[in-house]
């Protein structure tokens, strides 16, 4: 968040290349797969996810929009790792069986709790550090 915070609307709908996903783009897939994976799973919340508009050229989000979606996504795993937290063997239960087949995902219905987080731990950095990389390309220097 600190990073979109130094950036304006301009900065977050800017893409390196035409081939390039913005900062929008970025954030709205961090919300996507979090929603899918942590908030059907765990929180019993309807499935809802168009991952082709996370991806679309002509996504339009404002600096306001992107805060509050990279805010509620970090805060659902927040959430998550609390009820795990309190309640353990949550990790080996198998929470996507009943829900539609998952796609672009690196793992399947079958996995375990433990076994999605541990991908989505592995996935979401590497989105996060390409927000920064093009709010450094745009911003040349940012406030830490």
């Amino acid at each position: 968040m600190q990073v979109i915070e130094q950036l304006s609307d301009e900065d977050i709908l800017w893409t390196p290349t035409l081939d390039s996903n913005s900062i929008a783009n970025l954030v709205a897939h961090i919300w996507g797969t979090v929603h899918q994976r942590i908030e059907t799973a765990f929180f019993n919340v309807p499935d809802s996810r168009d991952r082709d508009k996370e991806f679309d050229r002509g996504l339009q989000l404002s600096k306001a929009q992107a805060l509050e979606l990279i805010s509620k996504s970090f805060d659902r795993i927040i959430m998550v790792l609390e009820k795990i937290r309190a309640k353990p063997e949550l990790l080996l239960e198998q929470p996507y069986l009943s829900l539609s087949p998952l796609t672009n995902s690196g793992v399947d219905n079958q996995a375990t709790a433990l076994e999605m987080l541990l991908h989505q731990f592995r996935h979401l950095p590497g989105h996060t550090a390409q927000i920064t990389y093009i709010a450094k390309m745009r911003k040349g220097h940012l406030q830490w």
